[in-house]
């Protein structure tokens, strides 16, 4: 019974997750609010929650040494400010659904650069992931059309560095985690870097938009609490149920709900071969989280 909450609680995560794309088109769509605008106002309402919230409850877990201000300094330019930028440009130019598959390469990231830089061993089964995902990519970003007519570089390149920025989320996450630091305390100090990071690049007048404008200010206050807060404190849940590697899977419905969600809303479209290429992505995915097979030392 455990085990059923924990995967419905990490259902729901990625369900919210993935309603990410529709606030950020709308309210770039409906109001024209900059991207950065978007992602500052995001990053800024969950971090000023979270902060209230672990003052509260978890005072004590706030505490940071002084030797990780460098950790927490790249966890919020990097994992927080450059993936939520580059993502919400991959949306705006390539759509949520192709965003969405081509952020989940972040895996692939994190296990490509182990073994080039941490010198975490390529198995067999890493590098059959590592292929299936570069097949994916080619066919998601219509590698393969000759013509190049509907070939959108910018947007895929967008898409794969969302995955890139995703990728060191994660590992900054591991990071903390490994020193001991609490998730949420993690997540809210990153939230709070991230957001000054995203503050020399606001324009005042439409960063001050939201103040003077309920319909702004009540998108950007679902935005922070419900995708961004709401999906992380579910996937947080669910761990407590189920293993890392198992949600990490089912998460990746995510990008799956992203893609129906653009074509119900937005009237986005995946042809034949994107909907292969993500497949194989996420197959790609599935194969990275499984874990090792242990040998058996016995004796025959």
């Amino acid at each position: 019974m455990n085990a059923f909450k924990g995967y419905v609680l990490v259902i729901v995560a990625a369900l919210l997750w993935a309603t990410m794309g529709l606030f950020y088109k709308g309210l770039m769509a409906t109001y024209a609010l900059p991207a950065l605008t978007i992602v500052f106002w995001r990053a800024a309402i969950a971090a000023v929650a979270l902060f209230l919230a672990l003052l509260a409850w978890r005072r004590s877990s706030l505490r940071v040494q002084r030797r990780d201000w460098l950790l927490f300094l790249g966890f919020g330019a990097i994992g927080v400010a450059a993936f939520y930028a580059i993502y919400i440009h991959a949306i705006s130019l390539s759509g949520m659904g192709v965003a969405a598959v081509l952020m989940y390469t972040a895996p692939i990231w994190v296990t490509l650069f182990s073994a080039l830089f941490l010198g975490e061993k390529l198995t067999g089964s890493k590098a059959v992931a590592l292929f299936l995902a570069l097949t994916g990519c080619a066919l998601v970003g219509k590698l393969t059309d000759i013509s190049g007519v509907s070939l959108n570089l910018p947007g895929i390149v967008a898409g794969l560095g969302a995955g890139l920025t995703y990728g060191a989320y994660i590992l900054f996450s591991k990071g903390a985690a490994q020193r001991g630091y609490s998730p949420w305390a993690a997540l809210a100090y990153a939230l709070a870097l991230g957001t000054l990071f995203l503050l020399p690049f606001q324009q005042p007048a439409e960063a001050l938009r939201p103040l003077s404008s309920p319909g702004i200010a009540l998108w950007l206050l679902v935005l922070g609490l419900i995708p961004t807060l709401g999906g992380g404190v579910a996937f947080n849940a669910g761990l407590h149920h189920v293993t890392a590697s198992n949600a990490s899977i089912v998460a990746t419905l995510e990008p799956v709900m992203a893609a129906f969600l653009g074509w119900a809303v937005w009237d986005e479209q995946l042809d034949t071969r994107q909907f292969l290429g993500a497949v194989l992505i996420l197959a790609a995915v599935v194969i990275l989280q499984r874990p090792p097979k242990r040998r058996d030392n016995r004796a025959p």
